[in-house]
């Protein structure tokens, strides 16, 4: 019997912003000037494929002003910074009732990886990458320039078990 093809769609919430840092227990782990400052949910299921697609996604999806004042360029060609910060809640089942189920969530371990992996490929550009800590309870403060604010998801279709 062939395999069951299941649509995966890990989720990164983007912001536009002038800074942004994240602290962990009151001691700044990660700051950033312009740029982007992206939160980032994986689902069970989410493969490699999905982090590398999502990081070429980020890198080039145009959210700046170009010299026309248009919106017509990426934080790569702006040379701006990227703060990454795992948020598992982005996976979270909102159908129903009134508290999430995080049952769509991606186990920690294998997260944790493909966040590795997604901050690896954002790295290769040149540009100037930050991290919150993965798992950690975090502050996150930000300038939101526009405000912008944009959902992007990475849907890939693999296998299921």
């Amino acid at each position: 019997m062939a395999p069951r093809l299941v649509d995966q769609a890990m989720k990164v919430l983007l912001q536009r912003v002038s800074s942004a840092s994240v602290c962990v227990q009151g001691k700044s782990v990660g700051a950033i000037g312009q740029g982007l400052l992206i939160f980032v949910g994986f689902e069970k299921g989410d493969i490699e494929r999905s982090a590398l697609r999502m990081a070429e996604r980020v890198l080039h999806y145009r959210v700046f002003p170009d010299i026309e004042g248009k919106t017509n360029a990426s934080v790569f060609d702006i040379s701006g910074d990227i703060l990454v910060v795992s948020q598992f809640t982005l996976a979270a089942d909102t159908r129903k009732g009134r508290r999430p189920s995080f049952d769509p969530s991606l186990e920690p371990r294998k997260a944790e990886k493909l966040l590795l992996i997604l901050c690896k490929a954002l790295r290769a550009s040149g540009l100037k990458v930050s991290e919150g800590v993965f798992g950690a309870a975090m502050e996150v403060s930000l300038v939101n320039q526009g405000p912008a604010t944009y959902w992007l998801e990475a849907k890939e279709s693999a296998p299921s078990a």
